[in-house]
């Protein structure tokens, strides 16, 4: 491909990532009025909960899918799952209608996340990719950021179905450009997928987020759902792992943790997902309770987090592309973000803090910046071709589930720390906090900010745990050629003493 095609291919790559990380955030300043509008208050937290749940269980198997039938059907097949599921959201007439709508956008927003980056591993060679996961990582940050406030500028000047709406022309200009620019050559494998490792898996995925969902909003840790589905996805996941281990063609392989660098970036991605998503969650909480601005204002206080991510980013992937070199970045960058949440577990509930908060979100910021590209860089180029889209969509899914998780711990540490001592209510409306009488204000601020500066707090030492396994993971010299290019001089090779075997052959995918 010439260098024009691939940057019209991972500006297309992008164009879909940004779709998916817009509808992780962009619904959150939105859903009180559109449970005012449809109805159904204990269906609240499923609005986002449904997106989270299906497109964590999506991302390793669309990656997989895409190592059997090709990159572009199937990231056209996630563009226009995104783009339905989209429509049902915007026609949606009441919360069941639209929570499962959410699934609907949820399973094509896993498969735009996870295609982007297998498809960045084709057409670039791990030496250079650091600079375009760079912009990947830049590229969900930034969304994720500015989704909240585009949420509440719709509320507020449109409808909140253009939340959902403004997707469908969007994707379909990915989708047309897609279809003209995206033919990658492929090799044709007479493999199926692996239906009953797909449902294990997606089952024991659902099993595990909504226990952990239910156990911090609905019933409790101890409450016969919570134990069940506990219980459900123990016995799946166990299930899952043995099918796995003698699938013909698994979804996940196992023979990738027999890989050095895999089984060092595996558990790190884990604790590295709760922490991102513990500073996106708790971050904006702090910051409307402190300085009693409005959720969407609170958005904007969070863009040195992406600034700092953006910057980081971008810049050591330019290096590492110079250097060849990689593994101090994401050993510099777990201990940067252990030094952010040390100095976030400081925090005071008074204005001069946010200064101090904004700080710490740069050394947060950077770490991210530094981690997550450039351990998605290190697997990429530490898997043969054949599994390209499996460890790529692996390390993702890690990072997502590892956020659910933390998500619910935490949510469950604040409540353990707030019980008793605030009005539960002030937690939905923590602004709100600023207008009580003076007396109550400051103790309900210093009762809150206990307990946020608490978890962050905890999530120092997850810091430390990513940072010693970022030590542990082998340095591999990287790549000067891309899949893509690795595959055809493979399949040429082959075929040239051997002209009459019957081998798979790469074509384009239209």
């Amino acid at each position: 491909m010439t260098q024009r095609q691939v940057i019209i291919v991972i500006l297309a790559a992008a164009g879909g990532l940004s779709l998916a990380a817009l509808d992780s955030t962009i619904v959150n300043t939105a859903l009180a009025t559109i449970v005012g509008d449809l109805g159904g208050l204990r269906a609240y937290t499923w609005v986002g909960t449904a997106y989270l749940l299906t497109s964590t269980a999506a991302t390793p198997l669309f990656g997989k899918i895409s190592d059997i039938y090709g990159r572009r059907r199937t990231f056209q097949v996630a563009i226009v799952v995104f783009i339905l599921g989209s429509i049902a959201c915007g026609l949606a007439q009441d919360m069941t209608q639209l929570v499962l709508a959410r699934g609907i956008q949820g399973v094509g927003g896993g498969g735009l996340f996870s295609m982007a980056f297998v498809i960045l591993g084709d057409v670039v060679a791990p030496r250079e990719r650091g600079r375009y996961v760079g912009i990947f990582t830049s590229t969900f940050t930034v969304a994720s950021v500015i989704g909240p406030l585009l949420g509440g500028f719709f509320v507020d000047q449109l409808t909140w179905r253009w939340i959902f709406w403004i997707n469908i022309p969007i994707g379909i200009v990915v989708l047309i450009i897609t279809n003209r620019t995206l033919h990658l050559p492929w090799s044709r494998q007479s493999q199926r997928v692996d239906i009953l490792g797909a449902t294990l898996l997606v089952a024991g995925t659902s099993s595990l987020l909504m226990g952990l969902s239910w156990s911090s909003e609905e019933y409790g840790w101890t409450a016969p759902a919570t134990l069940g589905l506990m219980l459900a996805a123990v016995i799946l996941g166990v299930g899952f792992v043995g099918w796995e281990r003698r699938a013909p063609v698994p979804i996940v392989p196992l023979r990738l943790f027999r890989i050095d660098v895999v089984r060092a970036v595996a558990p790190a991605m884990v604790v590295a997902g709760a922490m991102l998503y513990g500073a996106n969650a708790f971050l904006p909480l702090f910051l409307q309770a402190v300085t009693g601005v409005s959720a969407t204002s609170s958005g904007l206080l969070l863009i040195p987090l992406a600034l700092a991510v953006a910057v980081s980013a971008t810049a050591i992937g330019r290096v590492i592309s110079a250097t060849g070199r990689y593994k101090v970045w994401p050993i510099a960058g777990a201990a940067s973000m252990g030094v952010g949440f040390g100095i976030l577990s400081l925090l005071q509930g008074t204005t001069g803090w946010v200064i101090v908060a904004m700080g710490a979100m740069v050394l947060i910021g950077a770490g991210i910046g530094a981690v997550m590209p450039t351990t998605t860089v290190a697997v990429q180029n530490a898997v043969e071709w054949s599994d390209l889209g499996a460890g790529s969509s692996l390390v993702l899914f890690l990072r997502s589930l590892g956020g659910a998780i933390g998500l619910a711990c935490y949510g469950a540490l604040l409540n353990a720390q707030v019980a008793g001592r605030i009005d539960p209510e002030l937690l939905q409306r923590p602004r709100e906090i600023r207008d009580l009488p003076d007396e109550v204000r400051s103790d309900a601020l210093d009762v809150l900010t206990d307990g946020i500066t608490t978890v962050f707090l905890w999530a120092v030492p997850l810091a430390v745990i990513a940072l010693i396994f970022m030590v542990m993971m082998p340095e591999r010299p990287l790549r000067t050629s891309s899949a893509l290019e690795r595959q055809s001089s493979e399949a040429q090779a082959d075929s040239e003493p051997t002209p009459q075997a019957q081998r798979a052959v790469p074509t384009s995918e239209g």
